[in-house]
C-alpha cells in the first residue's frame, strides 16, 4: 500500500485511545465499549493491553489513532474549540474477534464524526480533548483561519408570466400548442 498524499498544510499527530469495557445487565448484549480517554502521543504498550479493572468494568489501551488537520476544515475545528466541551471523537466498529470491537480512528472534526455516525456501522463517541491537543488544534486554526466567505445569495426575480395561461394565438412555440377543443 502506497503512502497517503496530503495537502502541504496538513498536520498529523498520533494519540493513544483508552476504552472501557463495561458489563451490562442485558439478555442480548453482555458488555459495551466506550472511549474514556485520549492520550497525547502513543504509549509503548501493545494494543488491547488491560490497564485497570474494577467491579464490572475494565480499561484497555485500544491502540494508536492518527489525528489529521486539514486547512479546508478549519471552520469545523473552530466550531469544536468554541463549544462548551471541545472533544475528540473515537470511531469503533463491531467485528467478529473475541473483543467484538476494533478501533477505526479518531478525529477533532465534528463533520467527520457525523459522517461516521451516519454509516450505521460505526460506534461513534467522544471524549474531552486533552489540553495539549487543544493547544495544537487552536494553533493550527490561528495559522490557517477559515477562509469561507459568507456570500449573500440573491434570489431570481419572479417572472409573473411564468405561470400565466397562454393563448394559442400568442404562443410562438409550435411544440407547446394547447390541445384543440373537441
Amino acid at each position: 500500500m502506497g503512502d497517503v498524499i496530503r495537502p502541504p498544510e496538513t498536520e498529523t499527530r498520533m494519540v493513544g485511545v483508552i476504552l472501557e469495557r463495561r458489563k451490562l445487565n442485558n439478555p442480548w448484549v453482555d458488555h459495551a465499549w466506550k472511549p474514556v480517554q485520549i492520550l497525547p502521543g502513543v504509549p509503548e504498550s501493545e494494543p488491547w493491553t488491560r490497564l485497570s479493572e474494577g467491579d464490572g468494568w475494565e480499561w484497555y489501551y485500544a491502540g494508536p489513532a492518527e489525528l489529521a488537520l486539514y486547512r479546508h476544515e478549519t471552520e469545523t475545528y473552530q466550531y469544536n474549540l468554541e463549544s462548551r466541551q471541545p472533544a475528540v471523537w473515537v470511531f469503533l466498529r463491531r467485528c467478529d474477534d473475541e473483543r467484538g470491537i476494533t478501533l477505526v480512528g479518531a478525529s477533532v472534526d465534528p463533520g467527520e464524526a457525523h459522517a461516521h455516525n451516519d454509516t450505521g456501522d460505526d460506534v461513534v463517541d467522544f471524549v474531552p480533548m486533552p489540553d495539549s491537543i487543544l493547544a495544537w488544534v487552536a494553533d493550527y486554526v490561528r495559522r490557517h483561519p477559515p477562509t469561507k466567505e459568507y456570500k449573500k445569495r440573491r434570489r431570481d426575480r419572479a417572472d409573473p408570466e411564468a405561470l400565466a395561461r397562454r393563448s394559442r394565438l400568442y404562443d410562438s412555440d409550435p411544440l407547446r400548442q394547447m390541445p384543440e377543443d373537441e
